[in-house]
């Protein structure tokens, strides 16, 4: 900056970007009043040194709890450097309300990984002490900035969602009937806001195997970095009877769209939004990855052994709290601990015999290894100084056919092509194909088949029903009783045709054909044992996929049961012709694939 600039960025409201009324309207920026750093100011002791390309000479100005002590020049490189040191050290009360510093530290470094997440053109370094906790340096794209940050492995448990958008027509202002035909035959002026609205959506998102324990892997921008209630149950949705209710997955996802469609005045720290048409983002966010999960159909992969990769900068794992942080301190403690816990001591011993092991003489050398040690060439043969005792090349079992090696990225479209091999413990069935070995649980595959045959028998409305030779009389609670009332209708579309027969109790006269009249009873108990609170705040789609899911759960094969080949070939195929092979209804993994590239390394073939 110029010197100017600098006396002039300490001003409160001196940088307003604001030119016009409208503006507020369409804030494209973190804020508007042009405050920050002069508030950071006034609670700390600031240095700036800045230096412009049109100066020789830089200015450096030194602030104190909002008293500017020095402006002079210096001799400074280009840019600017901000420093700040002893935050809040003017306000004590403030201060008393910062937290540890370890769980401040953490906030800093969230951050700043989720700035360097959404400007990848830019560095960033953030250390604390010696330690190096985040440093990335300018790339080309997206996703090598998400190897910068997370590592390999993160990177190889992502989907990218390429460039996905839609487009939202914006009906023109209702006018009095008077000036309609007037307003329908004029043309459009220059300051007229277009008819559409564009929103783009980009990113990756995890596999539906890669379950997080909190929302902390979630990035969401929308030209900015925002915590959005609607986009954050837009993801969950998308995820639904893919992965179990209190888990959640990683997400990395940029929402664009005109700073009109969005309002950032609605929280003080702008990372809340209000969408102005909430209802069409939520829907578009939830589509867009739902497609893409059925279009790609990611396989879970699995590695015998732990494979060097890249691992992530600290800055994206730092703990949030004391007790996370002394949670990842106990657990080494514990296992040492356990570990090194003395044994017994250990009673009197009958003696034993002594032995005595007496070196004998080897044989007789048959070949002279006196010569130099061998050396490997560029091109892989080992090759000897020319002494003429030993020269030979590198002979071993011969190279695996590049050509046979399938690319890295697998999806599950693949298992109508797999061989089924047999089963293990008879539940899980073994398979190979091209792109090497799998293991598919046999219980969760038919259960995911049958759900998705519920759901389209429910939406058609033809689903298979079969009638009871004597109705099942079931006793309900009260709270049951009340459940029960709520969701009779939703019931009878699902296959079960029930009607009360008496206080409190209800007639089952008629099942799906799936389910057996074993599990009938255990079935309607699970769907009417549901938490008041939980079936109070549940949708009824969901609620109906909470009942075609408990059908097929029930209906499904189970563990410990013998299949044929002819069986286990049914079942591959009929799996990759559902939607989404990747996760039974309730969220498990249902196959995982284990490569042949991971088969290679693991005999030392590659």
């Amino acid at each position: 900056m110029l010197r100017d600039d600098a006396l002039l960025a300490f001003e409160r409201h001196a940088t307003s970007k604001l030119r016009d009324v409208k503006d507020l309207l369409s804030i494209a920026t973190l804020g508007f009043r042009g405050e920050a750093l002069p508030s950071i100011a006034s609670v700390s002791r600031l240095l700036l040194e800045t230096r412009s390309a049109e100066e020789t000479t830089g200015t450096c100005i030194e602030i104190a709890g909002g008293k500017m002590l020095r402006c002079e020049e210096a001799a400074l490189g280009g840019g600017t450097a901000i420093t700040v040191r002893d935050l809040f050290y003017n306000v004590p009360a403030r201060r008393k309300f910062l937290r540890t510093e370890q769980t401040e530290l953490a906030h800093i470094a969230s951050l700043a990984t989720h700035y360097s997440l959404a400007h990848p053109e830019r560095t960033f370094r953030l250390t604390s002490g010696n330690t190096e906790l985040l440093h990335v340096t300018p790339v080309a794209t997206l996703k090598e900035r998400v190897y910068q940050v997370f590592g390999s492995q993160v990177l190889e448990e992502l989907v990218d969602i390429g460039v996905r958008q839609k487009e939202i027509f914006l009906p023109p202002p209702s006018v009095p009937p008077s000036e309609a035909i007037a307003e329908y035959r004029r043309e459009p002026g220059p300051d007229d806001d277009p008819p559409l609205r564009t929103f783009r959506l980009t990113g990756f998102f995890s596999r539906p195997q890669v379950q997080k324990a909190n929302r902390n892997s979630i990035f969401i921008f929308v030209n900015r970095l925002i915590r959005d209630r609607t986009l954050l149950h837009a993801l969950s949705s998308a995820y639904h009877n893919l992965m179990p209710a209190s888990a959640f997955p990683f997400a990395l996802l940029f929402l664009e769209c005109d700073p009109g469609e969005v309002d950032v005045n609605v929280h003080p720290s702008k990372t809340e939004v209000r969408f102005r048409h909430g209802s069409f983002v939520h829907d578009f966010v939830r589509d867009t990855i739902r497609d893409r999960l059925m279009e790609s159909r990611p396989a879970p992969a699995f590695s015998p052994a732990v494979q060097p990769s890249t691992a992530a900068q600290p800055a994206a794992r730092l703990p949030y709290s004391e007790f996370s942080q002394i949670m990842e301190n106990e657990a080494p403690a514990a296992a040492s601990l356990a570990e090194t816990e003395p044994l017994p001591e250990p009673g009197p011993e009958p003696a034993l015999p002594e032995f005595v092991l007496r070196p004998t003489a080897g044989p007789a050398p048959r070949l002279d290894f006196s010569a130099p040690p061998l050396e490997v060439a560029p091109g892989g043969a080992l090759w000897a100084p020319p002494s003429g005792k030993l020269q030979r090349t590198l002979d071993a079992h011969g190279e695996f056919p590049p050509e046979t090696l399938p690319p890295p990225e697998i999806s599950l479209s693949v298992l109508s092509d797999l061989r089924p091999l047999g089963q293990i413990h008879e539940s899980f069935i073994i398979a190979a194909g091209r792109d090497g070995l799998w293991i598919i649980d046999q219980h969760v595959a038919h259960e995911r088949i049958l759900f998705e045959q519920v759901m389209k028998q429910r939406a058609a409305g033809r689903v298979e029903m079969q009638r009871l030779l004597m109705p099942l009389i079931l006793q309900l609670t009260a709270e049951q009783q009340i459940d029960y009332a709520r969701i009779a209708d939703e019931l009878h579309a699902a296959g079960f045709e029930t009607e009360p027969f008496g206080n409190r109790t209800i007639a089952v006269k008629a099942a799906p054909a799936a389910v057996g009249a074993a599990d009938l009873e255990k079935i309607l108990f699970e769907i009417l044992e549901i938490a008041e609170g939980e079936l109070r705040g549940a949708s009824m789609d969901d609620l109906r996929r909470g009942i075609c899911a408990s059908i097929a759960c029930r209906a499904a094969i189970k563990i410990n049961t013998r299949l044929d080949a002819a069986k286990m070939e049914w079942l591959m195929r009929a799996l990759a012709a559902t939607d989404c092979p990747m996760s039974c209804p309730h969220g498990r993994p249902i196959a995982m694939h284990y490569s042949t590239r991971e088969i290679l390394k693991a005999f030392h073939r590659i």
